[in-house]
């Protein structure tokens, strides 16, 4: 294969619709807009206006109420911890707090802390110290022998 010989597939690449450009194009004259109105001139902004009529999304009743101070926890399931632990990208020997977990890559962003769950396996006996924790997944920590501390002073300090 010769660099004069690659193309496109077919059908990939599309030509634009030229439109007011004359009457033989196809969609000359109004370019397909139509004839008069709003809707036919540029700069239309219309998303919801119905006229002057009370708009759809102001006659339906409000309900439900968006927390402005709640918590966004980075979530962390357990079969991911066990992951890197094999991959050597974690220590299960010493304490997996969450900087550490920051700093290994599991997790981006601390947030407002760092949750763990119960999904996956965890076969390792990791003593993991977070901001909070499923019940399930202390349960799976403490069975596979290690401990889950779940600390509410540890989002504290990182603020």
């Amino acid at each position: 294969m010769k660099l004069h010989e690659l193309s496109d597939n077919q059908g990939a690449a599309r030509k634009k619709k030229r439109v007011a450009r004359g009457p033989g194009s196809g969609k000359g004259k109004t370019a397909g807009r139509g004839i008069k109105g709003q809707k036919s001139r540029s700069g239309v902004a219309i998303g919801g206006y119905e006229g002057g009529q009370m708009p759809l999304y102001r006659r339906l009743p409000k309900r439900g109420f968006t927390k402005p101070n709640a918590k966004h926890y980075a979530v962390v399931n357990l079969g991911l911890i066990q992951k890197f632990i094999n991959e050597g990208k974690l220590n299960a020997a010493s304490e997996l707090t969450e900087e550490v977990l920051v700093a290994s890559g599991l997790v981006r962003r601390q947030l407002d802390g760092v949750r763990v769950l119960n999904k996956g396996e965890i076969t390792s006996a990791v003593t993991l110290k977070v901001t909070g924790a499923s019940a399930a997944a202390v349960e799976a920590v403490a069975k596979a022998g290690g401990t889950l501390t779940v600390a509410e002073a540890v989002a504290a300090a990182a603020e």
